[in-house]
This record gives structure tokens, C-alpha cells and sequence, in this order.
């Protein structure tokens, strides 16, 4: 990305742009220029690219890193000091051979200001109830970089053919095996067809294979209506991620999307007239097909736990985050004991409701409440309760906890614990 170098007036630092005042901003003296905003309308480009507005590597500012862990391809300005990749927190290298850039379109700005995102991961990761606890004090304060992901974003406008089958439902009535009058629902299908008008406006790809699928899409949406035309000054102080990602399989993305919507939409049509729908298949044909090439805000952290790297990214627009962390098996375990007590309970209680223990369920309307000692992770002791609501108990029999193996012997009618 063609990047400049905008120095302070009052103490020549290198100034940067701040999320907040939405300026460029000098760090030493808190300096602020306003920047110049173009009115005019984003350009969308017809579906093809246009090789005037590449950027030739001789004509660059920035330099093409290309991260040793993962791959992604980075263009970081001459006066970037940022050694590790935002996304997996490997070493950059130079690139064997600088990539020619594409000028964006338009970016959308950053709004979330850098020193909220360790309160924001840290009530995250708070809330990952499968996480190690040691997790809540893993953050490290500036290791989040604001870096721009690409993005396609395609228009299109559709006429689409569609068939399938209608169901309308009506209810018949039959007699059963032993003579009893029943009623069932029945359906009847018929073949349907219709025709759809559609315009797809702004249809998002990410031009990242790093984050193609997953933690991007787990970021989304970004609001559009922010959309500035692209300026150098939204870039200084950030990195910026070269497309990865092409026009054709960005397209190609965005057509399953469109196929996907075209169906939904001729579901609903015959779903405005009939009870059922099946069997639906479009015949779409777009046209007036034309894209956009922009920048998006994201922060990208990785942490290491016992030797594997796990990613947090950042909306840098609405503070949606979403990110990976390891799961303590010890938990796991826990929940997982803690599902087959319940579950073992709500069998056994089943069991004595239906007279299925001894004779004298019936007088007691005996309920069982399971607990467990889960929270101390010890063995899976059970203790089981009868609450007796009348009556004095009669002999013992032993009782099977459903789904635990071990036998449960009914006490007096005092509420002892066995």
C-alpha cells in the first residue's frame, strides 16, 4: 500500500491516525490535523481489474513482508517498527519479490481506540467458561495491531427462474388397528414455479486466505455507511494486508452467497402460498456486475499457551471479537460428569413416577436430587436425597443410578443422605 509519512508541525513526530477524533494525531504532543474528507461517490468497478490502478512495486513506499508462521502478506511503511505478524506472532521476512498493490477504493476507519482492548479481551476470555483460568492474566498490554484487512465487495443485478414443490397440509382422519378413530397430517405437493427480480448490493468477501473463513466472518458485519473514500491518512500508524484472495475466487464467493439468497428468497415465495416447501432450483442470471476494493479495521493479537499459538482479532469498528483459546480438559470432564448426573437423575425420578421402584414410590411421591463434587474435580461421588411426602419406608431394595454403575440404597423415611 502506497503509504506517507505526515510529521508534526509543532514537534516533527510522526503523527498517526487516531481512532477517537477520527485525525491524525502526533503521540508526543497530541497535535491534531483534520482530515480532508472526499465527498464524492466510491467508485464501483466494472468486473474486470484495471491494470492503471495497480500500484508498481518500484513506485511503493511500503514493503511486502511476507510472516514465516502463516503466510499472510504484509505491507508495512518505512517507518513501522512491528517485528511479528498481527495474526499468528511469527517473524516477517522480506519478500522474495515485491508485489504490485491495488489502490483501495475505500476504507473504513477505525472507531475502537487501542487502550479499551484489554479490557475488552479480558472480559472475553473471563467469559470462556472452558478456558484454563491462568488465561485471565495472560493479556499484554500494546500487543494488539491495528492492521486493515482486505475485503471484495460485489453488486449485481439478477433475474431468476425458479421450480419446486408446494406442500399444502390437510388433516385425515382413520381408524387404527384396534378400531379407534385417529387423526394424522397428510401432505399433498404440487410443482411450482416463479421468477424473481433481485439487486445484490455490496455482497462481502474477504480477500485474506488467512482468515477466508472463521475469525473474519466472526468479526462481521461492518457498518458501510462509514465507508470513506480510501486516503493515505487513515492508513498512518497501521499495517495494511495485501489481497491474497483474487477478484475471480472473491466473485466466485460472492456468487454462492447470491445463489444461497436467491433460494432462501423463492422458498418464501412459495412459502406465501403453500404450507411446505422442497426441491428448490434456481436459474439465475446476473448482470451489471461491478465490485469494490476496500480496507477494513481489525486489531489482530496472538498468545501462546504451553507451546501452541492461538489468535484474538477485533472488529476496529463495532469491538466484535472473536478468537481462539484452549479448552481445559478438566472442565471438560466436569461438565461432561455433571450432564450424565442430571441426566441420570431425571431417568431415575422418571422410574419412580412410573412405579418402577419399590411399591411404596406411589406414598412418598419420592423425587431425587443428584449433586455433585464436581467444582473440586474429586471422584464423582453421588448423593442422593428422598424427599417422602408421607408414609414410613418398608424394607430396602438397591436401586441403579441410571448411567453411573453404582448402586443407591433407599434409608428410613428421614431424609438421611446414602
Amino acid at each position: 500500500m502506497d503509504e506517507n509519512v505526515y510529521h508534526c508541525a509543532s514537534c516533527g513526530g510522526i503523527m498517526e491516525f487516531d481512532a477517537v477524533s477520527q485525525t491524525l494525531k502526533c503521540p508526543n504532543c497530541g497535535n491534531e490535523i483534520k482530515i480532508e474528507k472526499d465527498a464524492s461517490p466510491i467508485t464501483e468497478h466494472p468486473l474486470t481489474i484495471d491494470d492503471k490502478r495497480k500500484i508498481k512495486p518500484a513506485d511503493k513506499k511500503s514493503t511486502t513482508m511476507v510472516c514465516s508462521g502463516c503466510g499472510a502478506h504484509i505491507e508495512v511503511g518505512p517507518n513501522d517498527t512491528a517485528a511479528k505478524c498481527p495474526y499468528c506472532g511469527s517473524n516477517y521476512v522480506l519478500a522474495e519479490k515485491q508485489e504490485e498493490t491495488l489502490l483501495p477504493d475505500g476504507v473504513v476507519p477505525f472507531k475502537i481506540d487501542r487502550k479499551s482492548l484489554g479490557e475488552k479481551f479480558c472480559q472475553w476470555i473471563k467469559h470462556r467458561w472452558f478456558a484454563p483460568n491462568e488465561l485471565k492474566n495472560l493479556y499484554q498490554r500494546g500487543k494488539f495491531q491495528g492492521i486493515y484487512a482486505p475485503y471484495w465487495t460485489f453488486d449485481a443485478k439478477c433475474e431468476c427462474d425458479y421450480t419446486a414443490q408446494g406442500g399444502r397440509d390437510r388433516t385425515e382422519h382413520y381408524r387404527d388397528a384396534e378400531g379407534h378413530d385417529q387423526t394424522r397430517i397428510v401432505t399433498d405437493w404440487f410443482y411450482v414455479s416463479g421468477h424473481i427480480s433481485n439487486f445484490f448490493d455490496d455482497i462481502t468477501e474477504p480477500a485474506s486466505t488467512r482468515f477466508k473463513k472463521g475469525l473474519f466472518k466472526g468479526v462481521e458485519p461492518f457498518d458501510y455507511t462509514q465507508l470513506e473514500a480510501y486516503s493515505p491518512e487513515y492508513i498512518s500508524g497501521y499495517l495494511s494486508e495485501n489481497y491474497s484472495v483474487g477478484l475471480d475466487d472473491g466473485h466466485n464467493d460472492a456468487v454462492e452467497e447470491m445463489r444461497r439468497q436467491l433460494a432462501e428468497l423463492a422458498s418464501g415465495q412459495v412459502l406465501s402460498r403453500y404450507d411446505r416447501v422442497r426441491g428448490v432450483a434456481i436459474r439465475p442470471y446476473f448482470y451489471d456486475e461491478t465490485y469494490k476494493y476496500l480496507l477494513l479495521p481489525v486489531y489482530s493479537t496472538s498468545y501462546s499457551y504451553k507451546n501452541k499459538s492461538y489468535t484474538v482479532v477485533i472488529n476496529g469498528q463495532t469491538g466484535r471479537l472473536k478468537g481462539e483459546y484452549p479448552k481445559s480438559p478438566a472442565k471438560i470432564a466436569a461438565a461432561v460428569l455433571l450432564c450424565i448426573l442430571i441426566i441420570a437423575g431425571i431417568c431415575l425420578a422418571a422410574n419412580a413416577g412410573r412405579g418402577r421402584t419399590r411399591e411404596d414410590a406411589a406414598a412418598y411421591g419420592s423425587s431425587y436430587v443428584l449433586y455433585s463434587a464436581a467444582e473440586s474435580y474429586g471422584p464423582p461421588y453421588t448423593i442422593c436425597r428422598r424427599a417422602a411426602s408421607a408414609g414410613t419406608g418398608k424394607g430396602k431394595e438397591a436401586l441403579q443410578c441410571a448411567g453411573i454403575g453404582q448402586k443407591i440404597r433407599e434409608g428410613n423415611n428421614n431424609g438421611s443422605v446414602f
